[in-house]
């Protein structure tokens, strides 16, 4: 494990499971049209000691955008239902490898830097030949469930269970529409999107009802999967810098990242974290809440309108 690497091997994690200090999250979520019940399949089969982190559960309640980032009070009575401390090194990981578990980085937006992916997931813990928990116990259940209802308690302004987990929000890592729509005119970082490139140039459609496909004005195109292998693991260094570079990106200048929803940009930024880029920002609501204003405040690059 290092400290100034993004994720560790399920070598690493095989060993050190069951310590005390190492808390497992499963982190899996899918996009609505694949028809997959994390939930479900976390029940199946997960890395034993694994607790359950619900990303549409552990969300600001106050927006309609999907999954954006909670209160800094609702994160840390969340975290402090699954039990984690400060002093834990959190290990995150998800169904598909590289998808969702990167966008539970978010511990780092309040503070917590002892948090890293699991490099290749479940299917890398799987072909390493290690063995899964099917039998759930039922605290693993109840902290999962509890991790929700706690942060549905925050919202409702009621008194929440005793708060163990300090945060510490770290403004210069989470992006806002209006901090994007001020870069867009004053171009002071590189906006670069995870989506993939027919969505990008508005050809292909989006995956959610009623959102044009397309761009923010000005942004570059990485698709989040150019970050990683076929394994899946994410790529050495020296290929996640080629890869910036050939989509025409200065990695001696600023960069933030986006997606659709918040999701895949994190790929981005665990990425980009490997190659010393460690304060890279995520625009949280992305394309589905820029999409969504006005088109004569916040113009858009689309098929039509180019």
């Amino acid at each position: 494990m290092a400290q100034d690497d993004s994720v560790v091997s399920a070598q690493w994690l095989h060993q050190h499971l069951g310590a005390p200090d190492v808390k497992v999250l499963d982190a899996s979520w899918y996009m609505p049209v694949e028809n997959r019940d994390p939930w479900e399949e976390y029940q199946v089969a997960h890395i034993p000691g694994a607790l359950f982190f619900d990303i549409d559960g552990i969300v600001d309640q106050t927006t309609d955008l999907p999954h954006m980032l909670p209160s800094e009070e609702a994160f840390a009575a969340a975290v402090s239902a699954l039990d984690i401390k400060n002093q834990d090194k959190v290990i995150v990981y998800d169904g598909k490898g590289f998808f969702s578990a990167p966008r539970v980085w978010m511990f780092r937006v309040f503070g917590h830097n002892k948090v890293w992916v699991l490099d290749g997931g479940l299917p890398q813990w799987r072909a390493s030949g290690f063995d899964l928990g099917s039998a759930n116990p039922d605290d693993a259940v109840v902290k999962s469930k509890t991790a929700n209802k706690a942060v549905e308690r925050v919202y409702n302004g009621e008194l929440t269970n005793t708060i163990t987990f300090k945060t510490e929000f770290q403004p210069h890592l989470y992006w806002t529409l209006e901090k994007v729509a001020h870069n867009v005119a004053a171009k002071n970082y590189q906006q670069v999107d995870a989506r993939s490139k027919g969505r990008f140039d508005g050809v292909a459609p989006e995956p959610r009802e009623g959102v044009r496909s397309g761009h923010i004005p000005g942004s570059r195109c990485v698709p989040f999967p150019e970050m990683f292998d076929g394994a899946p693991r994410l790529l050495s260094a020296d290929e996640l810098r080629k890869k910036f570079q050939q989509a025409g990106i200065s990695l001696d200048h600023p960069i933030v990242v986006s997606c659709g929803s918040g999701v895949t940009a994190c790929i981005l930024a665990l990425g980009l974290y490997r190659i010393g880029k460690h304060d890279v920002p995520v625009y949280d609501g992305s394309w589905t809440e820029w999409e969504a204003q006005s088109d004569s405040d916040y113009p858009k690059a689309t098929a039509t309108a180019a």
